[in-house]
C-alpha cells in the first residue's frame, strides 16, 4: 500500500455466511467512507451490494459498521478513521444482512410497531390544531428525542439486542417515550403495557452504548428510564393489568 490508496476490507456475503475481500482504493481530498464503497462498486466490483440515498447525512440510510462501530458512512470522513491507510466496512450488526453491505430492517421496525410507536390523536381535520406550549415540561422531554430517523445505528449498537433478540431496542422504546409525552396522544396505557414487558424497557441494562452511538446526538437510555419510572407508576396504579 502507498500514501496515495486505502486498503479496504469489505464483507462479502449472504446471510449469516461470508468472508472479508480486500480492494485498493485511491485516497481522495475530504473522501467520505461511502465514496469510498462507492468507488469499489462503480469501479472495481459491480456486483457490491450496499444502501445509500441522500449522501448528505439526512436519511441515514448509508449505516454501515466501519472499524467495529455503526457509523453513517457519508459522514465519516476516510482521515478520522483510516489514519493507517486501512479500512474495515461490514453490515449493521444485530440485523439479517441481505447481501453484503445490505441488511433487513423488517424487525427493527416491527419493533417500532410493537411499542405502539405510531400517534393516535383524538382530533379530526376539522378540529382546530392543538395548542401545545414548547416550555411544557412534557413537550420538552418530547423533543429531545424526536429526531430519531430510524437509520438504526443505535440498535446495532446495543449489546442487549445481540443478548435477546426479542429486546424492543432503543430506536423503538425512544420513539415510545416521545409519544407517552405528547399531550395529543390518547394511547397512553396500551403504550405502557407493549413496553413494559421482558422484552421492554426493564430489559436495558444502561450501558449508553445508543448514546454513545447517535449521530443525532439523542439519548435513547434517559428515554428508557423515563419509560421504566412511567411503567412502574402505571404498574402500582394498576393500570397494566
Amino acid at each position: 500500500m502507498s500514501g496515495d490508496t486505502l486498503t479496504v476490507s469489505v464483507w462479502r456475503g449472504d446471510g449469516d455466511v461470508g468472508r472479508y475481500q480486500e480492494f485498493e482504493v485511491p485516497r481522495q481530498e475530504s473522501q467520505t467512507v461511502l465514496d469510498v464503497v462507492t468507488y469499489i462498486q462503480r469501479h472495481i466490483d459491480p456486483t457490491l451490494s450496499y444502501r445509500f440515498a441522500c449522501r448528505v447525512g439526512v436519511c441515514g440510510s448509508c449505516a454501515m459498521t466501519v472499524n467495529g462501530k455503526p457509523r453513517w458512512t457519508c459522514r465519516t470522513h476516510v482521515s478520522k478513521v483510516a489514519g493507517d491507510g486501512r479500512l474495515e466496512v461490514a453490515p449493521l450488526r444485530n440485523l439479517q444482512v441481505i447481501k453484503d453491505l445490505s441488511v433487513d430492517m423488517t424487525d427493527f421496525f416491527d419493533k417500532w410497531a410493537r411499542a405502539e410507536g405510531r400517534f393516535q390523536g383524538a382530533q379530526t381535520r376539522d378540529d382546530d390544531f392543538a395548542q401545545v406550549s414548547p416550555d411544557s415540561p412534557k413537550r420538552r422531554r418530547a423533543s429531545a428525542g424526536i429526531e430519531c430517523i430510524g437509520c438504526g445505528v443505535c440498535y446495532a449498537s446495543c449489546d442487549v439486542v445481540a443478548w435477546n433478540q426479542d429486546y424492543l431496542g432503543p430506536a423503538a422504546l425512544n420513539r415510545a417515550w416521545t409519544l407517552v409525552n405528547d399531550v395529543r396522544d390518547i394511547a397512553d396505557k396500551q403504550r405502557l403495557k407493549a413496553v413494559a414487558g421482558d422484552a421492554g424497557c426493564h430489559a436495558c441494562h444502561s450501558q449508553q452504548g445508543c448514546v454513545e452511538r447517535c449521530v443525532k446526538h439523542l439519548n435513547p437510555t434517559q428515554s428508557i428510564a423515563g419509560l421504566k419510572r412511567a411503567t412502574a407508576l402505571a404498574a402500582l396504579k394498576g393500570e397494566l393489568e
